[in-house]
């Protein structure tokens, strides 16, 4: 039990930290933005969804397309 508390803890954790990479500006790694919001979003996914039980693989793929399309439904601006 103490174990899973953790991991949805450290979750959401990872969670806010990934949103902050909306910040415009940020980076310097020749990644587009776009790209690197993918990445983020593709650990943040991945990361609920071993907290919450569910497919790691599944939640990665969400969480990548939600972090490469949340500029263009205006959550990243």
């Amino acid at each position: 039990m103490q174990t899973k508390t953790s991991l949805r803890v450290a979750g959401a954790l990872f969670a806010a930290v990934a949103l902050s990479a909306c910040q415009q500006g940020y980076g310097g790694t020749g990644m587009s933005p776009d790209a690197q919001r993918a990445l983020i979003g593709a650990g943040a996914g991945a990361v609920a969804a071993k907290a919450f039980d569910e497919d790691v693989g599944t939640g990665a793929v969400l969480g990548a397309a939600a972090g490469a399309l949340c500029d263009d439904a205006r959550v990243c601006q």
